[in-house]
This record gives structure tokens, C-alpha cells and sequence, in this order.
């Protein structure tokens, strides 16, 4: 009995390990040179494997479908996950939101981790491109690729959706769902990066912020978006991890534009931040205001802020009125920009969309119209928010996966 998966990436590898515990045999198919390559990117290069939080509270961290993952996460839970890739060599560690890293910091040790437990004595690594699948008689029977037919007496689907194409996340897995009928819903960007209506933001392209908060309002002036962390200005906007978390909350973006504003002082109260200011103005009395703010602030932000206040850049700090640091005080805690759209699907780092879940089978990632066809992963209608959810729900569907992929032929 022979199981065959497309992809090994996050969910392709999991579901191949898992698959090889009980078939006689696992056939990985990967189109790329190597393995995991989506997965060395990820967090910078240090992979966030997972999150520490509860199922139930991750459970709230998926937008869309999030009750299809109920089975999946209980089965193969954050936990398991962590439990597994120490178990192959690789120790982790929890930061700030719950996040879980390797150790050494390096996205490299949870590939070799993940490839460790994936290649069994009875799985083969066939680096090789899938063109269809072999369905006959409502069942899958194998697959047809670039160098020849393979027959298998299950499929597992785990080739991502259609981000960073570069790594090979190029939509392949909706062409076969739709070759055996499946609804593939429309793929957008998900986790993106937001482009602003400011064109400023590219003389301070580069520039990162560290520990700022950031809040989005929609065009009735609704709060939908609120966090702390690490934002950085680009040519076309804004990026950085608390950026990527805040474009999935804005669902009508492109026909609706959203109010940004960012506390640049988070820590600080306006009369703390009052205080601040009056100290460094009476530190530097003799210096105009563009010279003035180099304690408070990176001095590329410098100009942007002077210039928005509206204050003359060479004005002496000892002649700045009371209305005028009222002024400064709520440019750094609101400081002010409009998202009018996001960079294109190829640079989400999560797509929304993929195969509709109604007709997958949610206790074991089976399709409702193929026997022996299963899906796992990006190429399932599933997204989380940023904080390790997303490769959560590629490991738990492609264990689910696996486990009923195998099974199914023993009964």
C-alpha cells in the first residue's frame, strides 16, 4: 500500500512521517531542489514554529474556517509539534505573544528536524513536478508527473497556496483540486504588506520601529485593528510583523481606505511625554527644533514629524509655545497615515482562499468527492493571523492527513 504526498513542506513533511508509521510505503514528490524552502524564510530566517496559547484561544486566531481546524489542532496540538522537533534534535524557546522559536534561531534546524522525522526508512524523496492526479472511478489512483505515472492508493495534497511563488507555492494544488471538482475560493493576500497613501514613506525607506503600537480605523471611523510591535517603512508604505498582523483585518482595502495611526511612545502618557519634551527642550534651549528631537526620535523620522506639525524647522526650542508642543505630543502618539491598498498575492506570506472546506472531510483532511484524495496545509481555505498560527494548521491537518491517509487503506 502506497501513499503519495505533493510537497514537502511544513504539512507535506509532517504528513509523510505520520503516513510512514503505518503504510508500506510513502512517496514524497517535491518540485524544488530542496525541502522546506518556504519554511527557511519564515520569521526572518528563525521560523515561528508554533504558539504556546490554548487550542481553544488559538482557535480564534484563524479568520476564516477556524471550526474546520477543531479536529486537526486536537489531535496534533502546539505541543505535539514541539514535543516532536525537540525530539529531533531541536530545542525551542517561547517569546513575546507566545511565540515559538528554535533556540538557535535558525529556520535550517527545524527543516533538518522536520526532514529527520519525514524520511523513514520506507518514504523516498522524489524531486519531481506533479502535472495531474489519476482519478478513476471516484477514487484517486496515483498521480502523473514530468517523469512518468506513479500509482498510489492515496494522495496527499501539500503544495501551499500562492505566496512567494519563488519557493514553489505557485497554485499548483488548486488545479488538482479542481481536476477532481473541487471549489477552489478565489486566493488573496492575507498576511501583506500595506501600501499608504503618503509618498514620504520612501525618504525613510529602511527604517525600522521598534515597540510602537498601531491602530486602524475603518471609513466609519471604527477601530478594527490594535497592537503592539515592530513596524518598517518601505518605498510603497509599511511592513514588519505588526503591519503583516493588521492587513487581515482590512477586508475592504483597495475600495476603502483605512486611517492608520501609530503611538510612536507607547510607554508614555501625554503628560509623560509633555515632561519628555520640555526636558530635552530645556537640554538643547539654544537649538532650533529640527536639532532638538535627536533623543526622542531616529533622526530620519526627524523631518517627517517637524514638517507634519507644521512647526517652522528652525524656530528656537525656547520660543516653541505651549499650543505647539501640544501639537508635537499628539503627532507622536497619533502619528498619522492612510492605507489605500496592499502589495500583490505573490508577497503575501499567508494567502487566504484555497479549497472550499465544505467539501473536505474535517476529522480526516479527505476529499468529500474523491476517496483517497486528501489536502493539507496553505491549500486548504484556512489563514491564521501572524504569531505561529499558520504553520500550526499545516502541521495538524498534514498529521491528520497522513494518519487517514494510511489508515484508510488498511480498513
Amino acid at each position: 500500500m502506497t501513499v503519495i504526498v505533493i510537497g514537502a513542506g511544513a504539512s507535506g513533511l509532517i504528513a509523510a512521517g505520520k503516513a510512514a508509521e503505518t503504510a508500506d510505503k510513502v512517496i514524497l514528490i517535491e518540485k524544488n531542489d530542496i525541502v522546506g524552502k518556504k519554511l527557511l524564510i519564515t520569521g526572518k530566517g528563525r521560523c515561528n514554529i508554533t504558539n504556546s496559547a490554548d487550542i481553544e484561544d488559538m482557535i480564534n486566531q484563524y479568520p476564516r474556517n477556524s471550526k474546520f481546524l477543531y479536529s486537526a489542532l486536537y489531535t496534533f496540538t502546539n505541543y505535539d509539534i514541539i514535543n516532536l522537533i525537540e525530539q529531533n534534535g531541536v530545542k525551542t524557546k517561547v517569546e513575546r505573544g507566545g511565540r515559538v522559536f528554535p533556540v538557535s534561531d535558525k529556520a535550517r534546524d527545524v527543516v533538518n528536524a522536520l526532514k529527520k522525522y519525514a524520511l523513514k526508512e520506507n518514504v523516498t524523496l522524489r524531486h519531481d513536478t506533479v502535472k495531474s492526479l489519476i482519478i478513476k472511478d471516484g477514487a484517486v489512483k496515483g498521480v502523473k508527473t514530468a517523469r512518468g505515472s506513479l500509482t498510489g492508493d492515496s494522495v496527499i495534497v501539500c503544495t501551499g497556496g500562492k505566496s512567494y511563488p519563488k519557493t514553489g507555492s505557485t497554485g499548483d494544488g488548486y488545479r488538482f483540486a479542481s481536476q477532481a471538482g473541487h471549489t477552489v475560493v478565489d486566493a488573496k493576500a492575507s498576511l501583506i504588506p500595506v501600501i499608504t497613501e503618503e509618498k514620504w514613506v520612501k525618504d525613510i525607506m529602511g527604517l525600522s520601529l521598534r515597540n510602537i503600537k498601531i491602530t486602524a480605523f475603518n471609513a466609519k471611523n471604527k477601530r478594527v485593528f490594535s497592537d503592539f510591535g515592530e513596524m518598517l517603512f518601505t518605498h510603497f508604505g509599511i511592513s514588519g510583523p505588526v503591519v503583516l498582523s493588521m492587513s487581515a483585518y482590512l477586508k475592504n482595502i483597495g475600495s476603502e481606505k483605512y486611517k492608520i495611526e501609530i503611538d510612536l511612545k507607547p510607554a508614555l502618557t501625554d503628560e509623560q511625554l509633555t515632561a519628555r519634551i520640555i526636558r530635552d527642550f530645556e537640554k538643547y534651549n539654544k537649538k532650533h527644533l529640527i536639532n532638538s528631537l535627536g533623543d526622542l526620535l531616529p533622526s530620519a523620522l526627524i523631518p517627517i514629524i517637524v514638517r507634519l506639525s507644521g512647526i517652522d524647522a528652525h524656530k528656537a526650542v525656547n520660543e516653541i509655545t505651549r499650543e505647539e508642543r501640544a501639537v508635537l505630543v499628539k503627532l507622536l502618539k497619533h502619528f498619522p497615515l492612510t492605507a489605500v491598498g496592499v502589495r500583490p498575492v505573490e508577497e503575501a506570506i499567508v494567502t487566504a482562499g484555497g479549497v472550499k472546506v465544505s467539501e473536505i472531510n474535517p476529522s480526516t483532511m479527505e476529499s468529500k468527492l474523491v476517496k483517497g484524495l486528501y489536502f493539507a496545509g496553505e491549500v486548504i481555505d484556512v489563514d491564521g493571523y501572524t504569531g505561529g498560527y499558520n504553520l500550526q494548521a499545516a502541521f495538524s491537518t498534514g498529521y491528520l492527513a497522513g494518519m487517514n491517509a494510511a489508515e484508510s487503506m488498511e480498513g
